[in-house]
């Protein structure tokens, strides 16, 4: 599978134009969670997204800005 596929199926699923290649990148990372895409599909996807820009979120960020505010 490659981008332009990709787009065609987010379109059918949504209804509406991916607005950015990250949003193509989530989407093909639910795809292949869910097993609606096989790995070597999504490594292809992965490169040709991040070829175009995409990029995944910053984990290390995302962890320090968590602040757990629950007891014991």
């Amino acid at each position: 599978m490659h981008v332009h596929e990709l787009k065609k199926k987010f379109y059918e699923e949504k209804k509406y134009d991916a607005e950015n290649v990250n949003k193509l990148l989530d989407f093909a990372r639910k795809a292949y969670i869910f097993n609606e895409i096989d790995s070597s599909d999504y490594k292809i996807l992965v490169r040709e997204l991040e070829a175009l820009g995409a990029t995944f979120p910053d984990i290390e960020s995302d962890k320090n800005s968590f602040t757990y505010n629950g007891s014991k």
